[in-house]
Parts: structure tokens; sequence; C-alpha cells
């Protein structure tokens, strides 16, 4: 049998709204307090905490909104995320948009309904409609993945990423390169990662580099993939992602052809099984836990009314794998 507030009153002789005092650390008197502490004792209740904090003015909830879980970035941003926030004592509470963004929105209405301190959007795009709602909801926002003006956000810093594997790239003597990339709603991976790529490859001399557009997802990526080479044949394929690398992989196999022999690939997200695959895939690795630990802590200051810089950046290690052809002599 669940024991209630208002079983806990009739125990201890008192009314249910001193009862709720008491549990939501309002002024009560010491007899009062060891008559309510016995029966509480006596009945092991536990409070719902989670009602009980929507009564309070802080409640020590913090709300994420992800595009997904079974993304290896994401899951292991929330993961650090929520260890951080364990640590200062809030509670998690994650809501999986599936990539709808009118889910975001409805997910921001939603967590500030449920009276969280504050929520982090992990962010695939932010529209006008986004910017909106966190303005209407008074709730503090910080917005990871992606930059938007007025918002706080963290970021990867994806530019230098990208213009970093295409100096690589171009270092190893490629001169014919396809670009598989997503599309620009994404600012960050569409848009400053892409450019990124381009100007490192210009700026090496290349001039011979095509670009196409992925899903974020393997068999789209293989099938991007397969109408791209039977018009193209480039000496070097970079990806956006490690998964649409998968995906390119996946087509140059079904093509009897082989990675690095016939085609030079690399990735960016520096996954796990990036590492285990043969050939291993040359990625970059953005400092996921990092950005995590970054976010848990920048949420905690703005709850707090703290100041904290509109934009911070989070960085990346190159990972050289296996993937990459030397065409220089």
């Amino acid at each position: 049998m669940n024991i209630t507030i208002k079983d806990i009153a009739e125990l201890a002789g008192v009314a249910k709204s001193t009862v709720s005092r008491y549990l939501n650390g309002g002024n009560v008197s010491e007899k009062t307090k060891a008559k309510i502490r016995k029966v509480i004792a006596e009945t092991n209740y536990e409070p719902n905490s989670f009602a009980q904090s929507l009564k309070a003015k802080k409640t020590n909830f913090i709300g994420v909104i992800a595009p997904t879980l079974d993304s290896y970035v994401t899951s292991t941003v929330l993961m650090a995320i929520d260890e951080e926030l364990r640590k200062r004592d809030y509670t998690t509470l994650i809501i999986s948009t599936s990539k709808h963004v009118d889910r975001e929105i409805e997910s921001l209405i939603s967590l500030s309904r449920q009276k969280v301190d504050g929520i982090i959007l992990i962010a695939t795009g932010v529209t006008e409609k986004h910017i909106e709602t966190i303005n209407s909801i008074q709730i503090p926002v910080l917005i990871v993945a992606q930059e938007v003006d007025q918002c706080n956000c963290i970021v990867n810093d994806d530019y230098q990423a990208g213009y970093k594997m295409g100096q690589y790239i171009a270092g190893k003597g490629h001169l014919s390169v396809a670009y598989i990339g997503v599309t620009e709603s994404d600012i960050a991976v569409g848009q400053r990662r892409k450019q990124g790529i381009l100007d490192g490859l210009a700026a090496a001399g290349v001039t011979e580099i095509k670009t196409y557009i992925s899903e974020f997802d393997l068999n789209d990526a293989a099938r991007v993939t397969k109408d791209m080479l039977e018009n193209f044949c480039p000496t070097a394929i970079i990806c956006a992602t490690d998964t649409i690398a998968f995906g390119a992989m996946k087509t140059i196999s079904k093509f009897g052809k082989k990675v690095p022999d016939d085609f030079s690939l690399t990735g960016f997200g520096g996954y796990n099984i990036s590492e285990v695959i043969h050939p291993a895939l040359t990625t970059i690795r953005f400092k996921n836990e990092a950005t995590g630990v970054m976010a848990a802590e920048t949420i905690i200051r703005m709850t707090e009314g703290d100041e904290v810089p509109e934009l911070q950046v989070s960085g990346f290690n190159f990972v050289e794998g296996e993937s990459v052809k030397c065409l220089k002599s």
C-alpha cells in the first residue's frame, strides 16, 4: 500500500499542508517536526521527489533534449552530462526527438511546464521558432552543437577540424577529391565543417573537388556513394561523419574495390569501431566527454544567475588510421 502525505498527516495528527511544508524545508516547529519524522520512519514513507520539486523554487532537475539516442557522439555527450549533473546532486530528464524539429519545440515547452531549472538542447539545427520558444519560456537554455546569435552555445571546432582534414588529404597527394556532407540546415556540419574542408583543400592547391549530400545514415550514404562513383572517380572521399564513411566503404566493397588501395577514405567522429575495422579509419575525434562536462557545468551556472560566455568551443584530436593512401613518391 502506498503511503501518501494525507496518511502521514492523519497519523501525525497535523494538517496535510504542515507535512508538505516539512518536506519542502518550510517553517515547522521542532515538536511537530519530531512527530512527522517519527511517522515517516515508522511507515518507511518515501516522498515523491519530482512532485515535491514542482512546488519548490529550485527543482534540481535539468532537461536535456537530444535528436537521437543511438548516435555514438550524442550518447557520449549525454552520459558525460548526466554523470556530471549527478555529482552535483541534479537529476537529468532526457527527451529524444528522433530528429523531428517540431518535437524539439514541444519538448522545450513541456520541460518548462515541469519546472526544470534549466534545459540543454543538443541541436541539429536551430530555427526562428526555436529562438522564439527559448525566449518565451524564461528558463535558462544552453544549446550544444550549433552556434546561434544571442544564445549560450557550446560547439565543436568544426571549421578547424575540416581544415585539418582538407590539408591532410592534400598533403598525401590527392588532387581529385569527393566530399559527402549533409544538408546546410545543419550549420555546424553542413556549413562550417564543409567550408573548413574546402578551404583546407583549396589552400593546398586542390581544384578538382565535388560535393554530395547524404542523410546521417549508413544506407543513404551507401546510395549516394554508388551514384557518385557511376559519374566521378576521385582518389579520396572525405565524409562528414564516420557513419557516412562506413556507408561509402560498403559501396566501395560492393564495387569490388578496396580502401585505401583504390579509394582513400576519411570521416569525422572518432567512434570506437573506427579503430577496430580494417583498415582503421582516419578520422577526427571531437572531445565529446569534455563537451558534456562543460555543458553540465555551464547550465548549472546559468541557473544560478552567473554570467557565462555566449560561445564556448570544444577541441578535437586528429586520428590517423590506415584508410588513406599516400600518392606522393
